[in-house]
């Protein structure tokens, strides 16, 4: 079964052909990073028009790659939610013209359950039910998947996604934007002293040891306190704390989810998996803590991706859903489709 999947959530316009939901035939992305980089955020009329531009030539790219017909195509799986509206417009647009000419069903689906299911392209088993990690620029969640289709929200953000808190905290200490690759370079430049104490005030500690709740704001209000109190300071110590603080408050809040529900198979993803620190700590954890851990192996499964978006649509698309041009998009989340 071959299906394309097309992402415009936000700030990456990225198509790809996968085949039987775990053979990747072809994956494109064009990244807006730097079209964005001046003002140390997304622009969503920027956004959109950059989809605009983008989303035709990479929908050539990756047939000519894969050496397919558009004619080719069992489904068209694309992002309908949740994310800036004007861009997944762009994406829906495409999906609803390749139906228009072909009759090719389509697959509109919430990008944030995509996540998981790339990491079947890494040979990772749909075993259920597990627990989804998504740490990314606008999402710090953890769900309960009884099954692709659904999902249950065990614990969200308050205020400040983890993503958004590397931004902010680059912003602070000057490095380049988007902050979470510079952060993790100069982090991993320090060595702490032995018992050496925390700069940063550890998160939620005093939360009810049943509720899982991510909280980032408070976080980068004190990186800042501590920059203007201590500013002899390195970067490269700012960064290790920084990190030390927000990557515990993940496990945590991992750790009370399991407990809550009772699973120990782990998925995550988002952009901030990226973070080589972050993926080797869960991995440890998980370990220590018996329990299964995935994430992806491969860097570019991380971000917003067309891949992710071909290997959930099949999924669906199997278990017989799929609409043809009465869909809308939505920048709220969609939890549930069968």
């Amino acid at each position: 079964m071959i299906g394309l999947g097309i992402e415009t959530s936000c700030d990456e316009t990225s198509l790809a052909i996968v085949k039987d939901g775990k053979e990747l035939l072809s994956l494109k992305i064009f990244s807006q990073i730097d079209l964005h980089k001046p003002f140390r955020g997304i622009v969503p009329e920027i956004a959109s028009r950059a989809h605009l531009e983008k989303i035709n030539p990479l929908l050539s790219e990756v047939l000519e790659e894969s050496k397919l017909g558009l004619s080719d195509l069992d489904y068209v799986a694309v992002t309908r939610s949740p994310g800036l509206t004007g861009s997944l417009m762009i994406g829906a647009q495409l999906a609803r013209s390749i139906h228009a000419v072909y009759g090719t069903p389509i697959v509109p689906l919430c990008h944030l359950q995509a996540h998981f299911a790339v990491l079947h392209l890494e040979d990772v088993e749909p075993v259920f039910p597990v627990l989804g990690l998504l740490l990314s620029g606008g999402n710090s969640a953890i769900y309960k998947i009884p099954h692709f289709g659904k999902m249950e929200v065990v614990g969200d953000t308050m205020d400040d996604a983890l993503g958004e808190a590397f931004d902010k905290v680059a912003g602070l200490l000057s490095l380049p934007y988007p902050g979470g690759p510079p952060i993790e370079k100069e982090a991993s430049k320090y060595v702490p002293e032995p018992k050496e104490k925390d700069l940063l005030p550890p998160l939620l500690r005093n939360l009810e040891q049943d509720r899982v709740a991510f909280s980032f704001s408070g976080l980068k209000t004190a990186v800042s306190h501590l920059i203007t109190k201590q500013p002899d300071l390195s970067a490269q110590a700012v960064c290790y704390h920084f990190q030390k603080t927000a990557f515990e408050l993940v496990e945590r809040n991992l750790k009370r989810a399991v407990s809550i529900t009772g699973i120990k198979r782990i998925m995550a993803g988002g952009g901030v998996l990226a973070n080589s620190t972050l993926r080797n700590r869960l991995s440890k954890f998980a370990d220590k803590n018996s329990l299964e851990f995935f994430s992806p192996q491969k860097k570019i499964y991380c971000t917003d991706n067309g891949a992710m978006v071909a290997a959930l649509g099949y999924y669906l698309f199997k278990q017989g859903y799929s609409k043809s041009l009465d869909f809308t998009v939505s920048p709220v989340r969609q939890e549930t489709y069968i």
